[in-house]
């Protein structure tokens, strides 16, 4: 300021001493007035110039380019251009954060939405797209509850009530393949909604089949133990000779090992499931497990045969000189399984085939075919299911617990192979294992 000042009272003393010097002797104080009016404009003009140019910076703002370097306007210009940097970096970091904060709700395993005060589509992350089918270059800023017609969710919205979540059909839900999301409404700010949806497909799925399992688990004991309590209530209460007492007992003991088998599988089931997966390491032979396969099958073949009846024909490919990655007891019991059902459901005279094939890509395959009744098309995919039957008298006539083919399956995914099943009507059944190559050496 001190120097502005100056530099104005120097150009008013050389604007005086010019007036003075080129007027008349006897009007040089009026010329020197003039001189120092003439020289106070100019230095005004020029002073209003500088903050015009200076006005015309701040408007175009770009703070590369200081166009006063000097004087009071310079420092002027230059805390401007401070200023100006200061907030231009305020907002790169600002905008920064909020990249990484989208960025972050973008990796979220839940759909994200956010909607305005009117229920309009603010951002969404891609999770939500694929939950209910929004497209960010059509559907931003449009009302929501127009896109999502679900009367579910359009009570839930106009309730108010947020304190809940409310279920809904997801993008392209159907009977086949069923898609359930949770939704639930969070409000923020000044009537803003922040919206969370997660696919609850698995989580219903396996509710459903936990419930399933209760009941079917108890079903499949109540029915034994009922024959055992009226056995029991029978031994106690009536007179038998040896013979009934010998057959009833017998049939006792047929349901006791009936739940025993039962249990038995029940466990299987549950430490195929909490075990870790099997690795790499142990190799089982292919030659010693069929070798066992088939003394084991030949015993229950002899046994279920009726004594009418001709024997089954079976036949096992006992020459493979492979080896699985694996382990050997999990290998046997789904094998087993195979092997016990194909005997079990195929009638007397068929035939049973057992045996191996080794696939151009490098897979293995370890199959069991039969001539028996064969299974119906609308069944197969169901057949993994636990305690899902075909013919349910049938198969408790036979010992079956309708847990077999789930072992079965939980075996080969632990062992990354593939359960191949292929059915004909009256032509008979063929059930594979198939390997992947890097699971296979040669013995």
């Amino acid at each position: 300021m001190f120097l502005r000042l100056f530099s104005f009272l120097l150009i008013q003393c050389i604007g005086a001493l010019a007036g003075a010097w080129v007027a008349p002797d006897d009007l040089q104080i009026r010329g020197a007035l003039a001189g120092m009016s003439a020289a106070g404009l100019l230095w005004v003009l020029l002073d209003f110039s500088r903050g015009l140019k200076l006005l015309n910076w701040l408007r175009h703002a770009d703070v590369s380019d200081v166009p006063l370097h000097y004087g009071l306007w310079g420092e002027v210009a230059d805390r401007a251009r401070r200023l100006v940097r200061t907030r231009e970096q305020q907002i790169r970091e600002s905008d920064a954060r909020l990249q990484d904060f989208l960025a972050a709700l973008q990796a979220s395993p839940n759909g994200v939405v956010l909607l305005d005060d009117e229920g309009r589509i603010e951002w969404f992350n891609q999770t939500a797209a694929d939950h209910f089918g929004l497209d960010v270059q059509r559907d931003l800023l449009q009302h929501f509850g127009n896109l999502v017609r679900d009367p579910g969710y359009a009570a839930y919205a106009a309730g108010g009530d947020f304190l809940h979540e409310v279920t809904m059909p997801g993008r392209g839900h159907s009977a086949s393949r069923p898609i359930r999301l949770s939704v639930h409404l969070h409000p923020y700010g000044d009537g803003r909604r922040l919206l969370l949806s997660r696919d609850v497909t698995a989580l219903e799925q396996a509710e459903a089949m936990r419930r399933d399992f209760v009941a079917n688990v108890s079903h499949e004991i109540r029915t034994p133990l009922t024959v055992l309590t009226g056995f029991v209530e029978t031994l106690q209460s009536l007179p038998l000779n040896e013979t009934e007492r010998a057959r009833y007992l017998d049939l006792m003991a047929q349901q006791a090992e009936r739940m025993q088998t039962l249990v038995k599988d029940l466990l299987m089931l549950s430490r195929l499931e909490g075990s870790p997966l099997p690795g790499a390491g142990e190799w089982t032979s292919v030659r010693s497990l069929l070798q066992q396969l088939e003394q084991e099958g030949r015993a229950l073949s002899t046994v279920l045969t009726p004594p009418e009846g001709p024997m089954q024909v079976l036949s096992f490919d006992v020459t493979a000189q492979e080896d699985i990655a694996g382990t050997s007891t999990e290998l046997h019991s789904a094998l087993s399984n195979l092997v016990g059902n194909a005997i079990r459901y195929t009638p007397s005279g068929g035939q049973i085939a057992v045996g191996f094939l080794r696939h151009e890509d490098g897979r293995y395959e370890i199959f069991v075919q039969d001539s028996g009744p064969g299974i119906a098309p609308e069944h197969i995919p169901r057949l993994t299911e636990r305690f899902y039957r075909v013919d349910r008298s049938r198969s408790r006539d036979t010992g079956g617990t309708g847990l077999g083919l789930a072992i079965v399956k939980h075996v080969a995914q632990r062992h990354n192979a593939e359960l191949k099943i292929e059915s004909t009507l009256g032509k008979g059944s063929r059930f594979a294992m198939v390997f992947p190559a890097n699971r296979v050496r040669s013995a």
